[in-house]
């Protein structure tokens, strides 16, 4: 697979998962939920639209790269990238506020996406 073709569908996915991120973050946070706990279950709701849209279609060649393996790989590049967010976004709250971790969650997120699509690509979903 080409590395535009897999940049490309990867791009497309991961912001359908940031709009469910985002949106699921800023509304229970809203609700007054601590802005960590909503950061991650935020990530979940995304991360596992990610996870079947990059292994199903993205990264699968002539058949889905969804597996055992895989999944656990993704699971732990998953936890790395949620604790590095987390710190990121409780640390904006905590300095500038809510409304700033709100608007900086997009950025952090593009940030780890960068990050993201490389060890997906050489490491979560290789076979």
């Amino acid at each position: 697979m080409s590395l535009k073709r897999h940049l490309g569908a990867y791009t497309v996915f991961g912001l359908i998962q940031l709009a469910v991120d985002w949106a699921l973050t800023v509304m229970l946070s809203h609700f007054g939920l601590r802005i960590g706990l909503a950061n991650i279950i935020g990530r979940v709701g995304g991360a596992w639209l990610g996870y079947w849209l990059n292994g199903r279609y993205t990264f699968a060649g002539e058949e889905p790269a969804l597996g055992r393996q895989q999944f656990a790989r993704y699971v732990t590049w998953w936890c790395t990238a949620t604790v590095l967010s987390t710190i990121a976004i409780e640390l904006i709250d905590d300095d500038l506020g809510r409304k700033w971790a709100w608007l900086a969650k997009p950025l952090v997120e593009g940030v780890l996406a960068g990050v993201s699509f490389m060890v997906s690509r050489h490491w979560v979903f290789r076979r």
